[in-house]
């Protein structure tokens, strides 16, 4: 089976709360990305989103990180629009799923084993990498992260983050 995933790509963390120049730079690319996979390959398409409550400040990541953000049902909790719309106009296999930490704990209920997965989002060194690690953790995965369709807070932290997957065999075009 082949997957694509993009980790993250929410209002918040482009333009609201976490507002990241570099990933709303990364939009387009993710778009053609995104759309060059829905037509020429026979694949699921997923996007995580990054869900918290109205008590974020009081769990662990938000006594580290104090900026409410991602919170479920709000505008910044939404995929950016010019990813959804892509979704809208050409219907493919899509699925969104909630996480409530950096990486998501049961992507082995969701993908296939010994499959071809393409990562992307934001932020590079923490949900991207997070996510990239509990995938590549299960049977055989074949993970090709596009490094023009990540963003990171930094270029030192998108370097590092490159390194780290790559170390863990992961493919970085």
């Amino acid at each position: 089976m082949k997957y694509f995933i993009v980790i993250d790509m929410q209002n918040d963390f482009c333009t609201g709360a976490l507002a990241n120049p570099e990933a709303v730079k990364i939009i387009p690319n993710i778009k053609k990305e995104l759309i060059n996979f829905i037509e020429k390959e026979n694949g699921v398409v997923i996007f995580t989103r990054d869900t918290h409550g109205f008590d974020y400040l009081e769990t662990l990541e938000g006594k580290n990180l104090p900026v409410v953000h991602c919170i479920q049902g709000t505008e910044g909790w939404q995929i950016v629009p010019e990813l959804t719309e892509v979704l809208d106009k050409y219907k493919p296999t899509a699925r969104i799923i909630n996480k409530n930490r950096f990486g998501y704990d049961n992507w082995k209920n969701i993908l296939e084993p010994f499959s071809e997965v393409k990562i992307m989002g934001t932020v590079s060194s923490i949900c991207v990498a997070a996510n990239f690690s509990a995938i590549k953790a299960l049977p055989e995965m074949d993970i090709t992260v596009l490094k023009d369709c990540c963003a990171d807070l930094s270029p030192e932290g998108q370097d590092a983050a490159m390194k780290v997957m790559a170390a863990q065999q992961a493919k970085i075009v």
